[in-house]
């Protein structure tokens, strides 16, 4: 029914500001029913970080900020929803207007700085449905002016590691000053290693994954995936938004500061993705994010090294239909390759995409 309806959807969202759209998207899925997905093909499912996942398409974080709808999100067809990222404390993020859509080239850029309503809130959500099933991570952050960053990010175990399927330590938006910088060698070290002694005071074993930004020098990247291994996280996102422009971005808002996500993304984190996945040889998973808008793009990730992958700018043009469309194109794929599960296809095309570079 919304696949249907989502030409005119489409054009009501797009005729309103960005974020005010998103909004009505976010109450529409709190008050609308939704009937139950269909079953998912039984060679999609992934095991990954100790979790089933009943297929391999997930929504990023970013979109369900502070945990309001992550059983809607599932009801979609996701085989797993990311909630955040949630900081300790509430706070307002960036002035307004910080979402600019770029419709000639499916991209957006962001600015938004952690908008959120704080652990509290959400915290009170997620108790609401335990017991549930389905597979909900939690997107950890750290307050703009937090003293001691890494802090938040161990509190953010403390509360979230009971309630969540996994934890995401998010140090690689671009809209925080300086909170890059935990990237480097010495600061990731000490950030990991509080995180992992947080999660071993709740004497829950909540899998913890890192995500990574994609404009890393390959050195940088290196380190990073060193101490990532060496602390023992469960597992890597790459990527998030980049702060770089490639050439031939279309739209009136290209030149706005923020994060650019969508397909103008999709060469350099999947790019960054297969650097990664040579750097971890198979010891942890990979979550692949940016750019991802058809199967196609799905299967490039998982092709160049992710076990999983996530979406969300290409829900804005493309709408929640896209997430049937990639399962269908992924079944397609195991059957034209005579494949019972997508674990052959990871990390084939690792070597060449890592080859080609990121592009312009």
């Amino acid at each position: 029914m919304i696949g249907m309806a989502w030409p005119l959807m489409r054009a009501v969202l797009h005729g309103m500001d960005a974020e005010r759209a998103h909004d009505l998207t976010l109450a529409a899925l709190e008050s609308v029913p939704l009937p139950a997905p269909q079953p998912d093909d039984a060679r999609l499912a992934v095991h990954a970080f100790g979790l089933r996942f009943p297929n391999p398409v997930g929504l990023a974080a970013g979109f369900d900020k502070d945990a309001r709808v992550p059983d809607r999100i599932l009801r979609l067809g996701f085989g797993f929803a990311e909630c955040g990222s949630i900081t300790p404390l509430p706070q307002p993020g960036n002035p307004k207007p910080r979402v600019f859509r770029l419709p000639g080239s499916e991209g957006a850029i962001n600015r938004l700085g952690f908008n959120n309503g704080g652990h509290d809130a959400a915290r009170a959500r997620l108790k609401l449905r335990a017991g549930r099933p389905g597979i909900v991570g939690i997107n950890i952050g750290a307050n703009k002016n937090a003293a001691d960053r890494a802090a938040d990010y161990a509190a953010g175990v403390r509360v979230f590691a009971a309630l969540a399927s996994y934890l995401t330590v998010n140090i690689s938006s671009p809209n925080t000053p300086g909170l890059r910088d935990l990237q480097g060698r010495a600061a990731l070290d000490d950030l990991l290693a509080r995180v992992l002694e947080a999660r071993a005071e709740t004497g829950v074993n909540t899998p913890v994954l890192l995500k990574l930004a994609p404009d890393l020098a390959l050195e940088d990247l290196d380190d990073a995936v060193d101490v990532a291994l060496k602390r023992g996280v469960d597992g890597l996102i790459v990527s998030n938004t980049t702060i770089t422009r490639p050439e031939g971005l279309q739209g009136a808002a290209f030149t706005e500061q923020g994060g650019l996500s969508g397909a103008p993304l999709f060469r350099r984190a999947t790019w960054v993705l297969a650097e990664t996945a040579r750097r971890v040889e198979g010891k942890v998973p990979l979550v692949g994010v940016g750019g991802i808008n058809s199967a196609e793009t799905a299967l490039a990730k998982i092709r160049a090294g992710a076990s999983l992958v996530q979406i969300y700018t290409a829900l804005t043009y493309r709408g929640p239909g896209l997430v049937a469309d990639i399962k269908s194109g992924l079944s397609a794929a195991l059957v034209r390759d005579k494949l019972d599960s997508l674990a052959p296809l990871v990390g084939r095309d690792m070597d060449a995409v890592a080859k080609e570079g990121p592009g312009v």
